[in-house]
């Protein structure tokens, strides 16, 4: 039986197929509202149990995460999925404060409040928040980082794709067929759903119009100098002793296979897989090939 959490213990797996999440809060810089979905509650028993916690990527929810967090839950691990501020059901910044800077810091206030050591899982935007969470917690507090589809030396034209969907559609669509369509045009990689009901867990009706499910301010949030933004990163990945795995979508226009091998000059211990089926939005592209990397790298 382990009963240390520093050691490397087998996870039990759960015989339920689905596991229901409940819903937790936590407080982020200047008391923000920070909403999440937590399986497989902390009990006396949880020795030994990993923590993970998911950050979603710029303009997704937590609910991206939710078949991964079946999975790991699945697993036996203690996951907990977050709604970063602004986006979600997490509050929005009254002085809208977006920056990089203050994602992290709302991430160590999380990390802070779960009072265990976690392993992170960020997806592009929540990913380079990882990096710097990572650097800044130690290692005692983040054991294991995995990176979805982002590296800090990403393509800015793959970048700026996903940025002008998302202020494309800042006025809402009509219904929801609309707003399918339009997400079919940006993923047509992705096989269109038969219906689009799906949608809402990503859309909000307000005055006979769905939105997006996060602040439009979010797209105004300052921008710091390339350059010393990306030294930053690099320098907090390289700096990293913990295990750490980069997954990549193969169609993915945000990181290059230049950008992967760039990447893996610089963090060396790092491992790499690449999925062949999927891009940028490489979770919910390719599921299954997804959580088994994930799976395998938390359980190891």
């Amino acid at each position: 039986m382990c009963t240390n959490t520093r050691e490397e213990c087998p996870l039990v797996t759960q015989s339920s197929e689905h596991i229901e999440p409940r819903t937790v809060a936590f407080r982020g810089v200047g008391h923000i509202g920070l909403i999440g979905d937590e399986w497989n509650r902390l009990s006396p028993s949880s020795v030994g149990q990993p923590t993970v916690v998911l950050l979603h990527g710029g303009g997704q929810t937590r609910l991206s995460w939710r078949n991964t967090g079946q999975v790991l839950a699945r697993e036996g691990a203690h996951v907990i999925t977050l709604d970063a501020r602004g986006h979600g059901d997490s509050d929005r910044a009254p002085d809208a404060d977006y920056s990089a800077e203050v994602m992290v810091e709302d991430v160590l206030a999380v990390i802070d409040q779960i009072g265990r050591p976690v392993i992170l899982i960020g997806a592009s935007m929540g990913g380079l928040t990882g990096i710097m969470a990572a650097h800044k917690a130690g290692q005692d507090s983040v054991t294991k980082l995995i990176l979805v589809d982002v590296v800090p030396r990403f393509e800015r034209s793959g970048s700026a794709r996903v940025r002008d969907f998302m202020s494309n559609h800042l006025d809402g669509f009509g219904s929801l067929e609309e707003a399918a369509e339009a997400v079919s045009a940006y993923l047509p990689h992705r096989r269109k759903p038969r219906s689009p009901e799906g949608l809402t867990k990503n859309l909000r009706l307000r005055d006979g119009r769905w939105y997006w499910h996060w602040d439009p301010a979010f797209l105004a949030r300052p921008k710091d100098g390339r350059a010393e933004r990306t030294e930053r990163l690099e320098h907090a990945a390289s700096s990293l002793r913990i295990p750490i795995l980069l997954i990549r979508g193969k169609l993915s226009d945000v990181v290059s296979p230049k950008g992967v091998q760039d990447f893996l000059k610089k963090v060396p211990a790092a491992e790499f897989v690449e999925l062949s089926g999927a891009a940028h939005t490489a979770a919910s592209d390719d599921n299954d090939a997804f959580s088994d990397a994930v799976v395998d790298f938390v359980t190891r």
